[in-house]
C-alpha cells in the first residue's frame, strides 16, 4: 500500500484525528499564522505541500480572505474532502493530485506552507525540496512548515514518544487509531532533527530561519526568502 493509498482509509476521519493527535493544535496553528508577514487583505498566491483534506490552507484562508491557493497532494479521497471544505472558493483554489517532491509548476508564491508531510521524506529528499520551495518563492515570500522533529537522542526521543501516547489517551482517542498511527509511522515517517532541519532551510538560501514554536515532537518552521520578510 502506497502512503497515499493509507491517508486515503482515513480521509473522512483525518481532521477530528488530528484534534486528538495534536497536542497543542490551537496554538500550533494560531503561531503558524502569527508568524506569516502579509497584510490581511493581500490577494497573496499560496503552495499547499502535501495539502490533505485543506486543513492548514484552510486556517491560512481564514486570515487571508483573498489568498489563492495552489492545494497539492498524492491522495485523491484526501483532496476530494478539501474539495467539500472549500466549496463556494472554487475560483480561489486549484487542486493538484501529485507527488510533490516531482510537482514543478514555474510560477512563484507568496507563501509555501505544508503540515505533517515532509517528515515522509529521506533527509536528502527534504534537502532536495527546500531547495525547491526556496525557488518557488517571490522575494519576501516566507516558507512556514509545521512537522514533526527527531530526538535529539534516543532517550529523548522516547521521551516524546511517551508524552504523546499519554496525551492522546487522555484526550480519549480511540485505540484503533492510535495503533493505526503508530504502524503508519513506524512505515512512513523519517523524522529529522531540529538542528538537521534549520541548516537545510539556510543552506537552501533561506534568512530568517527558526523554528518559533515547539511542543515536544512537532515545531512550526519558519523560512524567509529575503532578510526583508521577517514577521510584522
Amino acid at each position: 500500500m502506497t502512503i497515499g493509498q493509507e491517508f486515503d482509509r482515513s480521509a473522512e476521519s483525518y481532521d477530528s484525528w488530528m484534534r486528538l493527535a495534536l497536542p497543542g493544535y490551537d496554538e500550533i496553528f494560531s503561531t503558524a499564522l502569527e508568524i506569516m508577514p502579509f497584510e490581511v487583505d493581500k490577494a497573496i498566491e499560496v503552495l499547499d505541500l502535501g495539502a490533505g483534506t485543506g486543513l492548514f490552507s484552510w486556517h491560512v484562508f481564514g486570515k487571508y480572505p483573498q489568498a489563492r491557493f495552489v492545494l497539492c497532494d498524492l491522495a485523491p479521497k484526501m483532496l476530494e474532502v478539501a474539495r467539500e471544505r472549500f466549496q463556494g472558493y472554487e475560483d480561489q483554489i486549484e487542486y493538484v493530485l501529485r507527488d510533490y517532491r516531482d510537482y514543478q509548476s514555474g510560477r512563484r508564491f507568496d507563501l509555501v506552507i505544508s503540515s505533517l508531510s515532509i517528515h515522509h521524506l529521506t533527509d536528502e529528499e527534504k534537502r532536495k525540496l527546500y531547495g525547491d520551495v526556496y525557488r518557488s518563492l517571490r522575494d519576501g515570500g516566507v516558507f512556514v512548515n509545521v512537522d514533526q522533529i527527531k530526538g535529539p537522542t534516543p532517550e529523548m526521543g522516547a521521551l516524546y514518544w511517551e508524552n504523546w501516547l499519554g496525551k492522546v489517551r487522555a484526550a480519549e482517542a480511540p485505540e484503533d487509531q492510535i495503533q493505526a498511527s503508530i504502524q503508519r509511522r513506524t512505515k512512513y515517517d523519517h523524522d529529522a532533527s531540529l538542528v538537521d532541519q534549520l541548516q537545510w532551510l539556510s543552506e537552501a538560501g533561506f534568512v530568517n530561519v527558526d523554528c518559533v514554536y515547539k511542543n515536544f515532537f512537532v515545531g512550526v518552521f519558519y523560512a524567509s526568502r529575503t532578510s526583508h520578510a521577517s514577521p510584522k
